[in-house]
């Protein structure tokens, strides 16, 4: 598979929302440790509501179905991470006008975008124990890759890694900052999303790049 179009990409949310789901009680058991215990319960929800929206569509584009995606996490998720993860989508919106399909660069290219959104509306970077911590190594990682395939197992684990890195951090963003040195020993629940969003991706690809 060289391209993504609609069906491939409403499956792909599929993918992710239930990959989400069945880590949701470990992500809220992350989040009790450095917020309020219910990022699983809230991003779950919110990647659900927009797999049942994008399957409630009747012709939907690949804009459509990113602009739902972003629509139900902003509204949905709520709170500092739901802007964050929303705004992670929107931000790739103008890019999908016109477009049917995704090859590798297109999709490169709304990661890119994402990842931008992500740090001008958090400013957060590498190191201060946020979803960044994933999403930059998984971005730069898919980037980085020859084909598809590769840049989608190579962005999950980057993220998978990133992820890992924050347990030794002091969280410089987001409300994790007010713990401190007491936040050391955690992982960001955030940036575990970002992992368990690649990887749902990584193995919906295995399954279906034929």
């Amino acid at each position: 598979m060289k391209h993504i179009g609609a069906a491939e990409l409403s499956s792909v949310i599929r993918a992710v929302s239930g990959r989400i789901g069945v880590e949701s009680a470990n992500l809220n058991r992350l989040d009790a440790a450095l917020g309020d215990g219910d990022h699983g319960r809230a991003v779950g929800g919110a990647f659900a509501f927009a797999a049942d929206e994008i399957g409630a569509l009747p012709e939907p584009t690949i804009g459509d179905i990113w602009r739902t995606t972003a629509k139900a996490l902003l509204n949905r998720m709520g709170g500092a991470s739901g802007a964050l993860f929303g705004v992670f989508f929107l931000r790739g919106v103008p890019l999908l006008r016109g477009e049917d399909a995704l090859g590798k660069a297109e999709m490169g290219a709304l990661l890119q975008s994402g990842l931008a959104g992500v740090k001008a509306r958090g400013k957060a970077n590498i190191g201060d124990k946020t979803m960044v911590d994933a999403l930059e190594p998984a971005v730069a990682a898919f980037l980085e890759a020859e084909d598809f395939g590769s840049a989608w197992s190579g962005a999950a684990l980057a993220a998978r890694q990133g992820a890992a890195s924050t347990r030794d951090l002091v969280a410089r963003q987001g409300r994790a900052k007010y713990l401190g040195e007491r936040g050391i020993g955690h992982i960001d629940p955030g940036a575990t999303t970002v992992a368990l969003i690649f990887e749902a991706i990584d193995e919906w690809w295995g399954m279906n790049a034929e």
